[in-house]
């Protein structure tokens, strides 16, 4: 289990305070400010969105299991989410897509983002291979899981094509072979530490959205349509900037383990975008029409937290700064915390 990482700002110490000591978290002061945030990328909000969500997946080291129903994170978690969602669709303009979502996904799936992949590929050199891994660790280091959430919430042939998909993200139940154990490999690999959570702290709140996505579609039934949309556009998308990171790999070199992980992805992923809109997302929104929008919607909000993500790294890396946050030192959960965000890259638009 992960331990708590360090708080950054009134939020995530109000929620680490209730963990602790129970103090109070209905009507918390802090919450009377989130309007004034921006949801898609405060440092403090998204840090304490991925806690709220920590304990449906492997919790954290002290704190109890049956905190993952308890009420007040419970209610607290709802607050930031529907600032969080409400973002996510004041940025979606379904008017602009087609209303068919296999035709919508082929589209968003076209859509230009800020060359991460690409610059990674022509380059990116070790140290970027890194700190790329790091960013991704929130993520990759669970992998499929919170898409597997929605498999309870769905029915049909579109459901057997997700659970296809899930199967070969698991490596076919062969043990070290779950694309989540690849990545760790990997990480091992490149000498960083590949313990659940461990560089939760180094992690900006671009990158923590990127993650707590597919946490706030898989963790809502009302949102399993957006989750699917979600997979589904990952899929589709996967095989070309997985190629490049490929390829970054084999150009650094003695990293087999890297890339074997990206490899792998590349594989599968050529079958999987097939298989995620002709089989699953087709006829999902033939059996339940009501899911049609939001399975276009939750592409739309990959595709622009994904931008977000990689606009800001790159940002940094032009002006020669690492993307990750500082190293955190203590802090004392007794004394406020400033406002202010621990990140240094500039902002992202």
């Amino acid at each position: 289990m992960p331990t708590l990482p360090q708080p950054r700002g009134p939020l995530s110490t109000a929620l680490f305070l209730h963990w602790s000591g129970g103090a109070d978290l209905a009507d918390h002061p802090a919450l009377a400010d989130l309007d004034r945030l921006d949801p898609l990328a405060d440092d403090d909000l998204q840090l304490a969105l991925w806690c709220c969500y920590a304990p449906h997946y492997r919790g954290f080291d002290g704190l109890p299991a049956d905190a993952e129903w308890d009420p007040e994170t419970i209610a607290f978690r709802n607050q930031l989410e529907a600032r969080f969602e409400a973002a996510l669709r004041d940025e979606h303009r379904p008017e602009a897509l087609p209303a068919d979502p296999v035709v919508a996904l082929r589209v968003v799936a076209t859509w230009a983002g800020p060359p991460l992949a690409r610059t990674i590929e022509e380059e990116g050199e070790r140290f970027h291979l890194e700190e790329f891994a790091i960013h991704r660790s929130a993520y990759q280091l669970k992998e499929a899981d919170g898409h597997t959430f929605g498999l309870p919430r769905l029915t049909g042939a579109g459901r057997a094509a997700m659970v296809e998909i899930q199967a070969d993200e698991y490596g076919g139940g062969r043990p070290g072979e779950a694309h989540s154990e690849l990545f760790a490999a990997a990480m091992d690999e490149l000498g960083l530490r590949s313990d659940f959570g461990h560089y939760v702290d180094r992690l900006p709140g671009v990158t923590l959205a990127t993650d707590n996505l597919v946490s706030l579609f898989g963790l809502n039934r009302r949102l399993r349509g957006a989750l699917v949309g979600h997979l589904a556009l990952f899929e589709v998308c996967s095989v070309t900037p997985m190629s490049r990171y490929l390829a970054a790999a084999r150009r650094v070199g003695g990293l087999p383990a890297l890339e074997r992980f990206y490899a792998v992805h590349v594989e599968a992923d050529v079958h999987h975008a097939r298989l995620a809109l002709d089989g699953m997302v087709a006829p999902m929104a033939a059996a339940e029409p009501e899911l049609a929008a939001d399975i276009v919607f939750g592409a739309v909000a990959l595709a622009h937290v994904e931008k977000r993500f990689a606009r800001h790294v790159l940002q940094a890396w032009d002006r020669n700064e690492s993307s990750l946050l500082p190293v955190p030192g203590p802090v004392d959960l007794r004394v406020p915390v400033p406002r202010e965000p621990l990140a240094t890259a500039a902002p992202v638009g």
